[in-house]
């Protein structure tokens, strides 16, 4: 298992297996048995904190990990430290106002109270983002390139799509863009930490390289920061937001960073918005060679992770505005409270796309694009994949008592996996195991059911079954139903045990009980009821003749047997019909 995940699993799973089916990093949820329990754990260095198990678990087994508890530490040490020159700052997701307009500026205000110094809105950094994204485009001629912003999809794409590593637009996320400016145009040298919806956020905050530029301490999701703010009551005199930001306030929501693209470059810009958890990613594998190729007609993919994009992300608290649109409205009336009707500006409504562009060029003519770009890693060699063939695959389906090509193509996905294959796959590499699949604990138990129905030496029913069955078969024939009910005795059986030993007389029984098995019609139930007795039920009209030309037939056949030279067997017949219903 790799390092720590930041997504782990509590005491309350149950290995439903919903988890493993909605992610999309294989091996990213592993399948174990402890103590006769099976449960899900994920592996970190598989892992792209894509959030989907959080979602899916009914159970509430999923939880992640920010730093809302060190950063409330930190605010504390530093206050009772006083050290000079040392403090913390915000920056703020646009979605938190959307989320929480009502409590907004009094969480910042308590947040100010505390001994945080300034208060960022990540805005403006997308602002700066959606320029770095026009001049790369420009200057260096990527098209149909991928975005961003999505830290999940960073990862994604680095652990299981590196080939796709060349059409990621090296352009830093809007909360690192938000960084860099404060560290090199208004020299803040605090720790700064982000507030904002997304688990996967925690990536960038630790990312060592990535720290060399913004230098990002904590993330702060809304579901862990909101309920530390609630518990100890962290309000205060309203507190506000500090610099002026523009169009790309609409980021958060699905098509943001192609609505603000399209406000500098017209509506006829062709840009493929695409969002989703695991569509998004089956997307992306099936269209991978197409992008690496430059087959496609886009622009730019605007891909985001969640299907609400960054307005209720992963990490946002659940069963509020995630349920409903408020937080759109509320971001929709944000983002229109941006555009200006003076003209002469980049967010002038009555401006043409091109004036817009001029204008922002000019806003922003200070900033060097190379501050704002950032490399990536390829992370693919911690997350291979073997694939079973030939001998291993075989192998691995006789274990799961698939033994016909229909119980192999079954695929009904209950073990979270889309295909029986997928499934052989995983429990190769070990992130699974047979037990997680339905159709071998149906084989196991129909299995256990009917060695608990037969008897051990002959096969048949045994005493208990024969007498459930029958009875059932009596009730449930018709009114005018015809049963022939007949005992059946393995004549001397002491003797043949005492004079030649319990392996011949086993033997016997074994022999008799395929004689009458083969003897008998389709249909008619047979059982050992003792330890030389056995019971028939003859199910349907028989006549007398019949009856006394099959057990004639069954007598010579056991007359015939040999079991170690030994032979001669007998038998003693009994039956009764019933024929009253």
């Amino acid at each position: 298992m790799g390092h720590t995940p930041f997504i782990y699993t509590n005491d309350k799973c149950v290995g439903c297996n919903r988890c493993v089916r909605v992610c999309s990093a294989m091996g990213a949820c592993v399948s174990v048995e402890e103590d006769g329990r099976t449960h899900i754990v994920v592996d970190g260095d598989r892992c792209v904190l894509c959030g989907a198990c959080i979602d899916a678990c009914p159970h509430g087994a999923r939880e992640f990990i920010d730093d809302t508890e060190s950063f409330f530490q930190d605010l504390q040490d530093l206050n009772a430290d006083k050290k000079e020159g040392e403090g913390i700052s915000l920056l703020v997701a646009p979605s938190f106002r959307a989320n929480y307009p009502e409590e907004y500026e009094t969480v910042l205000g308590g947040l100010k109270r505390l001994g945080v110094n300034r208060i960022i809105n990540v805005s403006f950094g997308a602002d700066i983002a959606t320029w770095a994204y026009l001049q790369y485009i420009r200057t260096r001629g990527l098209v149909g390139g991928i975005s961003q912003p999505c830290p999940a999809v960073v990862s994604y794409i680095e652990h299981y799509l590196p080939e796709l590593l060349p059409k990621l637009f090296p352009v830093q996320s809007p909360m690192m863009c938000a960084a860099i400016y404060a560290r090199t145009q208004l020299g803040i040298a605090d720790r700064f930490a982000f507030i904002g919806p997304c688990i996967a956020k925690k990536l960038e905050v630790d990312d060592p390289a990535l720290r060399a530029k913004g230098n990002v301490h904590y993330n702060l999701a809304f579901k862990h920061l909101m309920g530390y703010v609630r518990e100890h009551g962290v309000y205060g005199p309203p507190a506000n937001d500090e610099i002026e930001y523009g169009i790309s306030s609409f980021y958060p929501a699905p098509g943001g960073l192609s609505r603000a693209l399209r406000w500098f470059l017209g509506e006829e810009v062709f840009i493929r918005e695409v969002c989703g958890e695991k569509r998004m990613y089956e997307w992306l594998r099936q269209n991978a060679p197409r992008i690496l190729g430059g087959d496609t007609p886009y622009l730019l993919i605007d891909a985001l992770n969640c299907q609400d994009g960054c307005l209720c992300g992963t990490g946002a608290e659940k069963g509020g505005k995630d349920r409903t649109d408020d937080a759109m409205f509320e971001l929709l009336h944000i983002f229109e409270g941006t555009k200006r009707a003076k003209p002469g500006g980049p967010f002038s409504k009555h401006d043409s796309p091109q004036e817009r562009l001029e204008n922002y060029d000019r806003q922003f003519a200070h900033l060097r694009l190379e501050d704002y770009l950032r490399a990536y890693t390829d992370r693919s060699a911690q997350c291979a994949c073997g694939r079973p063939e030939g001998e291993d695959l075989e192998r691995i389906f006789r274990d799961m008592n698939k033994d016909t090509e229909l119980s192999r193509r079954i695929d009904c996905a209950c073990c979270g996996y889309d295909s029986c294959l997928e499934m052989a796959t995983a429990i190769y590499n070990g992130f699974s195991n047979k037990h997680t699949c339905i159709y071998y604990e149906k084989e196991v138990i129909s299995a256990l059911r009917e060695k608990s129905s037969t008897d051990l030496l002959t096969g048949l029913l045994n005493k208990i079954s024969f007498e459930e069955t029958s009875k059932a078969c009596l009730r449930q024939r018709g009114p005018k139903g015809v049963c022939t009910l007949c005992i059946i005795d393995f004549d001397n059986f002491k003797r043949v045990n005492d004079k030649s030993g319990h392996l011949v007389g086993d033997g016997a029984l074994e022999g008799f009980a395929n004689i009458l098995r083969n003897g008998l019609r389709e249909g008619d139930l047979i059982g050992r009821v003792g330890g030389d007795e056995f019971m028939a039920l003859l199910r349907g009209p028989m006549t007398e003749e019949s009856f006394e030309r099959i057990f004639e037939r069954v007598a010579g056949k056991l007359r015939a047997l040999e079991v170690e030279q030994v032979g001669g067997f007998t038998c003693s017949v009994g039956a009764v019909t019933d024929d009253a219903g």
